[in-house]
C-alpha cells in the first residue's frame, strides 16, 4: 500500500492509518513524503524515517520555490515527472490518497498512467472558497475507491457517478489520534508552547482564500487586528504553500515578532501538541478546515472567517463571520460566553459518525478485502435516473 503525504500538515491526518498498515502482517507500507517533512532535521532526512519511526519508502522535495501560481504549477510538473518514474520500482497494489491539496495531482495522475488503482480519503467535501475543492471532486473521478468523512458526503461522491460499493462512511482518520494517545497536560502544552495557560488562548490559522485572489491581505489584516483588539494571547499556525500564503506568513510572522511575549508562531505543531492546543485553548480563530473538523471533538469553538471552507458540513460549534474586525470580535465574544460554550456540551462531532474514533481500522479493513477480492483500475460509472427536459 503506497500511502502519500504532501505535508508534515496532512500526515497528523494519516497517521494512525500509516501504523495500521505498518503494523498488519499482511500489508507492505510504502510511504511516500513531499514537501518539507524533514525541514531542519537532516538526522532523521539521512536515516529515511519519519518522527515517530515509520520507513520512508521515497521522498521528492518538490516545493515551489514561491507561492507565486507559476511557481506551484511547476512544482506540480516536477513532483509529477519524478512520481511516474519511481512507481514502476514501488509497483504498488494500490495508492492511498488524503484530501485536496494541489500536490496530490501528481501521484495521482501518475497512479492512472500506470493503471494502479487510487483509494482516495475525504472525498465528497465541499471548501468552495479555495481551488482544492475543484481538485478534491478530480481525486474523486481518478479513484476506485472512497473513504468519506460523513454520511452527506458519502451521497455526494455517490452523486458523482461513483458506484455505492466503493463508497465508504468511515469519520475522518484524523480523529482516530484523540483516542490512540495520551494528550500533553496543560503544564506540558505551556512548556512546549511557551504561553502560559492560565488566562485564554487562541488558537489561529489563516489560509489564502485561493478562489478570491487579491484578497489575503485583508483577511490576514482582519484577524490579527481582531486578535489584538481581543487582549487575548494566541498561538498560531503557518499557511499552506498555497497561492499568497507566502504573504499571509510574512504578516504573521511580523505581528507575533511585534509582542512574543504573547503570540507564538509554528511552521507545525505536530499532532499531539496540536490536540493539546485544541484541549486547553478558548477558541479558535481562522479558516482551517480543522475549525471544522478536529475543533468539534473537543467542543472547541471556532470562529471561521470568510469563505474559505463555504459548504462543508459544520457543527454547532463554528460561528461563521465576514473578514472585518468588528465582526470578528463579535463572533469571538459568542465564542467565549460560557452559556454558548454549555450549549456545546451534547454535541456530537459530524465528521466521526460512528463515535468511536476508528476511522483508519475500518479503511485497512475495506482495503483489504476489496484487494482480496481483486482490486482494478477500472471502475464503473454509476448513472442517475435521467431528468425530466421540460417542454
Amino acid at each position: 500500500m503506497c500511502v502519500v503525504s504532501t505535508s508534515r500538515a496532512d500526515f497528523g491526518g494519516l497517521r494512525r492509518l500509516l501504523h495500521e498498515i505498518h503494523e498488519d502482517d499482511e500489508l507492505e507500507l510504502q510511504l511516500v513524503v513531499m514537501g518539507d517533512h524533514w525541514a531542519g532535521d537532516p538526522a532523521r532526512r539521512s536515516a529515511g524515517l519519519t518522527d515517530d519511526g515509520l520507513p520512508v519508502a521515497l521522498a521528492l522535495a518538490t516545493t515551489p520555490r514561491d507561492d507565486q501560481p507559476a511557481s506551484i504549477g511547476e512544482a506540480c510538473g516536477e513532483a509529477l515527472a519524478r512520481f511516474s518514474a519511481a512507481l514502476p520500482g514501488l509497483a504498488p497494489d494500490v495508492m492511498v490518497l488524503l484530501g485536496d491539496r494541489f500536490e496530490l495531482m501528481a501521484p495521482a495522475l501518475a497512479a492512472l498512467v500506470h493503471n494502479v488503482p487510487i483509494a482516495h480519503l475525504h472525498g465528497g467535501e465541499l471548501s468552495l472558497g479555495a481551488i482544492d475543492d475543484s481538485i478534491r471532486h478530480a481525486l474523486t473521478k481518478l479513484a476506485r475507491l472512497h473513504f468519506v468523512a460523513t454520511r452527506e458526503y458519502a451521497d455526494r461522491v455517490r452523486q458523482m457517478g461513483e458506484p455505492a460499493d466503493s463508497v465508504f462512511c468511515v469519520g475522518a482518520p484524523a480523529l482516530d489520534g484523540i483516542t490512540t494517545g495520551a494528550l500533553p497536560a496543560v503544564d506540558e502544552l505551556e512548556r512546549a508552547i511557551g504561553l502560559s495557560f492560565a488566562e485564554p488562548v487562541l488558537l489561529v490559522t489563516v489560509h489564502p482564500v485561493t478562489r478570491e485572489p487579491g484578497t489575503a491581505g485583508t483577511l490576514v489584516g482582519a484577524v490579527l487586528d481582531a486578535v489584538a483588539r481581543s487582549g487575548l494571547r494566541a498561538v498560531f499556525t503557518r499557511a499552506n504553500a498555497d497561492a499568497a500564503g507566502m504573504a499571509v506568513n510574512a504578516a504573521v510572522e511580523a505581528f507575533v515578532a511585534g509582542s512574543p511575549s504573547r503570540y507564538r508562531c509554528f511552521d507545525h505543531l505536530g499532532q499531539r501538541l496540536y490536540f493539546g492546543c485544541l484541549r486547553h485553548c478558548a477558541a479558535m480563530v481562522g479558516n482551517s478546515s480543522s475549525g471544522l473538523v478536529e475543533a468539534p471533538s473537543f467542543r472547541l469553538p471556532a470562529v471561521n472567517v470568510g469563505h474559505r471552507q463555504d459548504g462543508r458540513v459544520r457543527a454547532a460549534s463554528v460561528i461563521d463571520t465576514a473578514a472585518e474586525p468588528a465582526l470578528i470580535l463579535a463572533a469571538l465574544a459568542r465564542a467565549l460566553d460560557p452559556s454558548f460554550r454549555a450549549s456545546l456540551g451534547t454535541m456530537t462531532n459530524p465528521y466521526d459518525p460512528h463515535g468511536d474514533g476508528q476511522a483508519s481500522r475500518r479503511i485497512v479493513r475495506e482495503l483489504k478485502a476489496a484487494l482480496s477480492a481483486g482490486l482494478a483500475s477500472r471502475k464503473r460509472f454509476a448513472d442517475t435516473p435521467p431528468l425530466e427536459i421540460s417542454s
